[in-house]
């Protein structure tokens, strides 16, 4: 039996190898043939001499709208803008506009866990099982799932975005999205990998709303955004005027989808770049946090910037400590279904920075 074993194992080895080597071939061949030449020629071309010019540059790379704020440490925060608020009206965009936040919320989620947490309100080793007993044979790993593990996208919980057809007919209410994954198989065991799941945040938005007893954007306005000033950061559409939120589109989708609802829990928050990016500020000079357990708590819990993506809505906020800069943009046009457009907007704002550093 041993030489047959020995012969079969050495089989699979070759099979294997040569499925690599193919594998290989193929993608060396795919990108020389198929190249991203968007990314390319975007990441090649000169740049301008002021930023100003390189925003305007943006609306011709897919963007409809693009607004962008820039706070560098000892000077007036900045503000551009180019392209339009409301495309069909013709009505140029403003760098005061609200936006849809969408996954840049999840700063905020995070942030607010943390005071419930540096108050002995919540621990971030309890359970998902103890946090809610309703979902034990539900979710599984329900009993090994912490916290800790939920706001770090370490639980293992299948995305709910990922669902098929979510954005297309997305659920309205907490209990409706998270019905699309109950009984559904992990994706790992508990703490094993990272994978980013919007799950993970439904939950800690339903945690929130159970441990203070208020809606969840309530608990953040009244611990996050009222002491630190932030007066221009909302919880839905429902709470401003329309006409100050910039548009949204959808390529292939010509009207404005801005007043459409995508989960209301996952992507209300709006807010403008302004107010985004003093966040983004005192979140990195601690002067967000009550005292330094809090801050010690956050540090060791989740990060310091992020980006969101939505239907008709891109962001980035995120700051630059080598230029003692914090630097917000957002665009209002997506497309999920074309991976460059999501890569164009990052070399935008990359390379903006490489302006800034010059």
């Amino acid at each position: 039996m041993k030489p047959a074993q020995t012969t079969n194992q050495s089989k699979r080895q070759r099979f294997i190898f040569v499925a690599r080597i193919t594998a290989l071939i193929i993608g060396v061949v795919c990108t020389i043939v198929f190249p991203p030449w968007r990314l390319v020629f975007a990441n090649l071309m000169p740049l301008p001499d002021t930023i100003e010019e390189y925003v305007k540059q943006g609306t011709e790379r897919g963007f409809d709208g693009i607004i962008l704020y820039i706070d560098r440490a000892g000077e007036p925060p900045a503000f551009y803008s180019a392209g339009w608020h409301d495309r069909d009206k013709k009505i140029p965009a403003n760098p005061h506009a609200l936006f849809k936040l969408a996954s840049i919320s999840k700063l905020y989620d995070a942030l607010a866990i943390t005071k419930l947490v540096s108050n002995n309100q919540l621990s971030l080793d309890a359970s998902l099982a103890q946090l809610f007993p309703n979902l034990v044979g539900r979710i599984e790993n329900a009993e090994e799932i912490t916290l800790r593990m939920l706001v770090q996208h370490r639980s293992g919980i299948p995305n709910i975005t990922d669902v098929e057809n979510f954005w297309v007919k997305p659920p309205i209410t907490q209990q409706e999205a998270l019905a699309l994954i109950l009984d559904k198989a992990a994706n790992f065991p508990p703490n094993q990998e990272f994978e980013y799941s919007n799950t993970n945040y439904l939950l800690l938005s339903m945690l929130i709303e159970k441990t203070t007893g208020m809606a969840k954007f309530e608990y953040i306005k009244q611990a996050i955004l009222v002491p630190n000033e932030l007066h221009n950061t909302y919880g839905s559409l429902s709470e401003v005027d329309t006409d100050k939120v910039m548009s949204g589109y959808y390529v292939g989708i010509e009207h404005d989808i801005k007043m459409s609802d995508y989960g209301t829990e996952l992507t209300a928050m709006i807010g403008t770049a302004e107010d985004v990016g003093k966040f983004i500020r005192a979140l990195n000079d601690g002067s967000i946090f009550t005292d330094e357990k809090e801050q010690a708590i956050y540090s060791e819990l989740y990060f310091y910037g992020h980006t969101g993506l939505m239907p008709g809505y891109q962001s980035i906020a995120r700051y630059h400590p080598d230029i003692d800069t914090v630097m917000v943009q957002f665009a209002n046009t997506a497309n999920f279904s074309d991976y460059q457009h999501w890569g164009l907007f990052e070399i935008q704002y990359n390379r903006t920075l490489e302006i800034l550093r010059q």
